[in-house]
């Protein structure tokens, strides 16, 4: 078979039982991959040969150097409409075609819940405290009444304000371009700078996109206008919080804490200095990650991939 299709980072072993791939497999080399990679050495030597690879979402790295390794490759499938980790005009020079696939929707704003509420209510320490023989070893806060500042008001972060109204909290929200407008049509008030909506938040979501004009956005000055009982949730990406000020502020008590679902590394290293945080909930990068969303993003794969065949290719990024 001249076709040969790989498909990257399936940590949970469940890609080929989440789509049909019957049809792939009768007329490709089928190769899935497990484990992250580490280099773009491993990438390369790994994927040679590949005429068709399918990403999870970013976590494999797709630079310049690592495409001009793959002359094989002509088709290039990320879960998702968006993926900063693949060079989209190196990919459109070297002639390989960048396709996306659909999402289940709303998954990553109930990880923000329950990551909102797991925080605030100690529930990952209480359960462990059960363990251990322990009972009631903390006291937790409730929402209501409080105010929950939303940072990208777009199609996450307007579900999670939705959530944060039924529960009887205030909620604001700021971005570039967020609107009075748009903020009214989700039942926010726009707040006048992102300063302003870490001053007066009691929690603090992140929905933003990652970008060259969102990296770093919420540094140390910005994380300094924190209250001290405040708490901050970072589903979207690391690179939009300077992790250091981050950590800076954690260890030192000047917040009440963070729950965090993405990191500058991934996976995060064992030695990190956020695993040594009790402030802290750390998730890895699941938000996407739930049975629904799976069955989107490789159906779609599996589409995108017989309609490049075919020579009429759907949903193309680049």
């Amino acid at each position: 078979m001249g076709e040969h299709v790989a498909i990257l980072n399936d940590y949970q072993h469940v890609a080929l039982e989440s789509a049909d791939w019957s049809g792939v497999q009768n007329r490709a080399e089928l190769t899935v991959h497990h484990d992250p990679f580490t280099s773009g050495d491993q990438l390369a030597g790994r994927l040679a040969g590949a005429s068709v690879v399918v990403a999870m979402r970013e976590r494999t790295a797709f630079r310049r150097e690592v495409l001009e390794r793959l002359p094989a490759l002509r088709l290039l499938v990320t879960t998702g409409m968006r993926n900063a980790s693949i060079d989209m005009e190196a990919a459109r020079e070297l002639g390989i075609t960048v396709c996306g696939t659909g999402s289940g929707g709303y998954a990553t704003a109930e990880l923000t819940w329950g990551l909102i509420l797991g925080l605030l209510r100690h529930i990952p320490a209480e359960h462990q405290a059960i363990t251990e023989g322990r009972w009631q070893t903390r006291i937790g806060d409730t929402v209501r009444g409080k105010t929950l500042g939303i940072v990208g008001l777009g199609r996450l972060g307007s579900s999670v304000a939705q959530v944060g109204l039924a529960m009887g909290m205030r909620v604001i929200a700021w971005s570039h371009n967020l609107t009075e407008e748009r903020a009214q049509e989700c039942g926010a008030r726009r707040a006048g700078s992102l300063t302003e909506l870490f001053e007066h938040s009691h929690v603090i979501s992140i929905h933003t996109v990652s970008s060259k004009r969102t990296r770093g956005m919420i540094d140390a000055d910005v994380l300094a206008r924190m209250r001290p009982d405040a708490i901050l949730v970072n589903t979207s990406r690391a690179q939009i919080v300077d992790q250091q000020a981050l950590l800076m502020m954690l260890e030192s008590r000047a917040i009440r804490g963070a729950a965090l679902d993405v990191f500058e590394t991934e996976p995060l290293p064992a030695n990190s200095r956020f695993t040594r945080l009790d402030n802290v909930i750390l998730t890895p990068h699941i938000g996407h990650v739930t049975r629904d969303n799976y069955a989107v993003f490789y159906g779609d794969a599996v589409e995108d991939i017989f309609a490049f065949w075919a020579g009429a290719p759907v949903r193309v990024l680049n």
